[in-house]
């Protein structure tokens, strides 16, 4: 049974250009990486990515750059979330930047990416005294939201902003791990979007990327 998930991203019909793309073994892309340099990883957590408005068009979008863009479906790859730590933590090291994708789900992430950087995250690795493997490593986050900026901002209060506010514990966690934060591209109101909105929020996205 698929769920609507009304206030975030709506369900559309299931495509078939997604159908037709596959997502290759973590093993295979770390030897692609080999081959064409580095690339930008993009961890993208959506339980329901063929359902999805705005992840969907925006790894669809991404899917067009194949030398610049590395996709890693959490959902896809962990259906029964055993995370394998040893192979993120290879897979990022692989990359130089590093990009979060996920619809807002009340107001913060779906709980796989919660789990992934619980597991992936490890002391060592990631921080303490010889944890320094994302350290100056560029990272940023793309968020769908439901609701309209406006309605978001409802909850602003002087000097803050919510937006900012929410996804503030990311920016803590690759503030403690000596990452280089580069903050968030977010779609709003993504429960209704236009044709011309998708198309060009997701070139937007593209760019905010490469521009990192």
């Amino acid at each position: 049974m698929v769920l609507k998930l009304s206030l975030y991203d709506k369900i559309i019909p299931y495509s078939i250009s997604y159908q037709l793309s596959v997502t290759l073994p973590i093993e295979n892309r770390l030897l692609s990486l080999t081959k064409n340099g580095m690339k930008t990883l993009i961890v993208v957590a959506h339980p329901e990515l063929t359902n999805s408005n705005v992840n969907k068009k925006w790894v669809d979008e991404l899917n067009q750059y194949p030398d610049k863009f590395t996709i890693h479906q959490l959902y896809q790859v962990y259906p029964d979330e055993k995370i394998d730590k040893e192979k993120e933590q290879k897979l990022i090291e692989a990359h130089d930047k590093l990009i979060l994708q996920f619809p807002m789900y009340w107001f913060n992430c779906p709980p796989l990416l919660k789990k992934w950087l619980d597991v992936v995250f490890t002391y060592g690795w990631a921080y303490g005294s010889k944890g320094n493997m994302l350290k100056d490593k560029k990272v940023a986050l793309g968020i769908s939201a439901g609701i309209s900026e406006e309605d978001f901002a409802v909850y602003n209060t002087p000097g803050c902003n919510i937006f900012d506010q929410l996804t503030s514990p990311f920016k803590a966690t690759f503030t403690y791990t000596k990452s280089d934060y580069r903050s968030y591209f977010a779609f709003f109101d993504a429960n209704e979007p236009t044709v011309e909105k998708l198309e060009s929020k997701a070139k937007e996205y593209v760019n905010f990327i490469l521009s990192l």
